[in-house]
Formats: C-alpha cells, sequence, structure tokens
C-alpha cells in the first residue's frame, strides 16, 4: 500500500470519526444513557475495501462470463444467536 492511500484512508477514518461525534442523535442517545447511570463506550468497526479502478472494471466484466456459461453462485447468508440477540435490540425483526 503506498503512503499516498494511507493518507487518504486515514483521512476516511477522520471523516468518519468527526461525522460520528458531530451527530446530535448520537449526543443525545449517549448523553440519556449517561443519564441512567451507565458509562458507555462506543465500537465501530468498518470495514472498507477497495482496488484500483483497471482492476474493477476487470472484475465486473467476470459476473457476465460466468452468467453466459449458466453458472451461479449464491452467496451465503447466516444469522447467528448473537446476530439475532442484536437485532432484537435494535428492535430489528425477520418476520418469521
Amino acid at each position: 500500500m503506498d503512503d499516498n492511500l494511507k493518507k487518504r484512508i486515514k483521512e476516511l477514518g477522520e471523516a468518519i470519526n468527526q461525522s460520528l461525534s458531530e451527530s446530535e442523535a448520537i449526543a443525545d442517545s449517549i448523553a440519556r444513557i449517561k443519564a441512567e447511570g451507565y458509562e458507555i463506550f462506543l465500537v465501530l468497526d468498518a470495514t472498507i475495501g477497495f482496488q484500483r479502478q483497471d482492476e474493477a472494471e476487470e472484475t465486473e466484466s467476470r459476473p457476465a462470463m460466468v452468467a453466459a456459461k449458466g453458472r451461479s453462485v449464491e452467496p451465503k447468508f447466516q444469522i447467528t444467536a448473537q446476530d439475532l440477540k442484536f437485532l432484537k435490540s435494535m428492535r430489528i425483526g425477520l418476520g418469521e
């Protein structure tokens, strides 16, 4: 990874951090939790992928070739018990 890319990634991290710290909704939620007597810490995990544009164009053409050969790959999607607990805590339901 070259120094320029490292610098841009650092700038992105700082921009995300700044936008979170300036969010009134987040500050209000944190204040309400603290008012109820809790200490709070917030840890966010972000996965950021990147590739050069010429590589992206190459990757974009591959699914069309795979489809032309009649093959399709379904992505594997699994929800763990922890995932369900988290979603319920956020009042997000999965339907059935």
